[in-house]
């Protein structure tokens, strides 16, 4: 989709670099101050270890997950020349210290996702996508997930919300990078910390009123972006079940919809999917005016990625389709007001850390176009708007073609209209 153009310098939505370099110096940091701080296991992290050492079959995974990350340079080392994370033992280390650490801004090489780091090789190999796609593996891996979360939402994380010239999310480097910041969000500079109380106080941050004014609000034939996101694909005539799980990596209704007894309306459907960036806005907006019919959490995934492109450390880029189908991810089913469009499903789709997802909304409420139905806690990943088959829509990139090099379209844009 993206092979005629240059890499993209940053793995999708800026969430880790392309550039496995970065990655490795963060991880040899990690794994320095991991030997000279140890401390006990985590109640979380010694649950997912007994489960390991428990069961045969996953102790099987998560010994050759990392046997077979291939023995030679770049996966072998890090840059100082040491090894990385050399089996599971060593794997729960690193989380448990992870717990207790906040992302640090960084201009050269931004780590959005740690735990992914981590994993980064061995969730490429054989046995590490057969582990990360096991139902008993990510249930413990959501009560680590929710342990990192109750941290990210403590006092005790803002210590990366400082002024710090390089790693302060409020210091010199950040500043360049979102220098409209104070602007646009709710804040108060003169506070500490900008006013936030926790890491995931700013990660959830709301726009200030009339920043992200409504597309046409009084014009239900206009559908206006759900999301402070990229446009990644738009699809026609999806399949109800389909084998999502090959390169071209074909949508598939049923799973994405989770089986839900609504899914059988939507084949046939289209679909377009748009991507979010950890420097942004992470809560969903009602992409039309309408009536919740129906909203839940699908517990999934949290590390799988594709094996239809082999090992690659960017597997991230190439599973985002893949991941609509077996990650976690909120469905919100809406009853749009406009006849033309009907019933449509808003997918909230969780990537990595990225996947505690919150719905604000209950079924039967009425929404107006532009209304805030949600959020992703610790920044943001994908999400997709479907539409059943019949219903006819001019897509408005935005200038842009949509795929990995596509830029932010701001919430609350125009992305679509119906065509009569």
């Amino acid at each position: 989709m993206e092979s005629a153009e240059a890499p993209a310098p940053y793995r999708v939505g800026r969430w880790l670099p392309s550039d496995h370099a970065f990655l490795a110096r963060w991880l040899a940091a990690m794994i320095h101050k991991t030997h000279t701080e140890p401390r006990p296991l985590h109640p979380a992290i010694a649950d997912f270890r007994d489960l390991i050492e428990a069961d045969a079959a996953i102790f099987m995974l998560f010994n050759q997950m990392f046997e077979q990350v291939p023995r030679r340079p770049p996966y072998d080392k890090d840059p100082t020349g040491k090894c990385q994370v050399r089996d599971y033992q060593h794997m729960l280390q690193l989380l448990n210290t992870i717990l207790t650490h906040a992302p640090e801004f960084d201009q050269t090489g931004l780590v959005g996702c740690p735990i992914n780091t981590i994993f980064d090789w061995s969730m490429g190999t054989a046995a590490g996508m057969a582990a990360f796609l096991d139902e008993r593996v990510n249930a413990a891996l959501k009560k680590i997930l929710n342990a990192w979360g109750r941290f990210l939402s403590s006092s005790d994380s803002t210590y990366v919300l400082s002024d710090h010239p390089h790693k302060g999310w409020f210091g010199a480097d950040a500043r360049q990078a979102m220098p409209d910041f104070a602007r646009e969000f709710s804040c108060d500079p003169d506070e500490p910390h900008h006013g936030f109380r926790s890491w995931d106080d700013f990660f959830t941050r709301e726009f200030r009123a009339g920043v992200r004014p409504v597309a046409s609000p009084d014009d239900d034939a206009v559908i206006v972006n759900a999301c402070e996101s990229a446009p990644y694909r738009v699809a026609r005539q999806v399949s109800f079940r389909d084998r999502f799980w090959i390169k071209s990596q074909p949508y598939s209704i049923a799973h994405m919809l989770a089986n839900d007894e609504l899914a059988p309306l939507f084949a046939g459907a289209s679909v377009y999917q748009a991507y979010l960036s950890p420097l942004s806005y992470h809560r969903w907006h009602s992409p039309v005016s309408g009536t919740i019919t129906k909203a839940y959490v699908r517990d999934g995934s949290y590390f799988a990625e594709a094996a239809s492109h082999g090992f690659d450390p960017a597997g991230p880029n190439d599973s985002q389709s893949y991941i609509t189908e077996v990650a976690t991810r909120a469905l919100i089913f809406i009853e749009a007001d406009n006849p033309d469009i009907g019933l449509m499903c808003l997918l909230a789709v969780g990537m990595a850390e990225v996947s505690s997802c919150q719905i604000t909304v209950y079924e039967g409420q009425r929404v107006r176009k532009g209304d805030q139905i949600g959020m992703f806690h610790f920044g943001g990943s994908t999400h997709c708007l479907i539409f059943q088959p019949g219903v006819k829509l001019q897509f408005d990139h935005h200038g842009q073609k949509p795929g990995l090099h596509a830029a932010n379209i701001h919430l609350n844009a125009r992305i679509a209209t119906v065509v009569r």
